[in-house]
């Protein structure tokens, strides 16, 4: 298994699931908020901001709530991204895109 830098590992879980049509200033950055309550030593407002900005520009309101979740429940994301549902893999997939985006830009 490769190893990871913690920034990719926040942006990892940050995104995995899923990242935007919404608009910045809208009541959630909640990949912001969850970045920052991760309790990750790297875990920083600039880098958590960052990962946000990323989010709005290629992820869903409603996949930015679902990628947030992933923080606090790692088991959720390895859940998500074995399932055959359809939604979850096309979560899936632009979560993962949105981790290579993030972790290329925020460092």
């Amino acid at each position: 298994m490769k190893f990871l830098t913690t920034t990719t590992l926040i942006v990892a879980l940050a995104i995995p699931l899923g990242i935007a049509t919404a608009p910045a200033a809208d009541a959630g950055s909640a990949i912001e908020r969850a970045c920052m309550k991760s309790n990750r030593r790297s875990a920083s407002g600039p880098l958590c901001g960052c990962i946000q900005r990323v989010a709005d520009q290629m992820l869903t309101r409603r996949e930015q709530r679902m990628a947030a979740k992933l923080f606090n429940d790692p088991h959720r994301a390895q859940e998500i991204r074995q399932s055959d549902r359809a939604a979850h893999e096309t979560f899936w997939k632009r979560y993962k895109a949105f981790g290579t985006s993030a972790s290329n830009t925020c460092q």
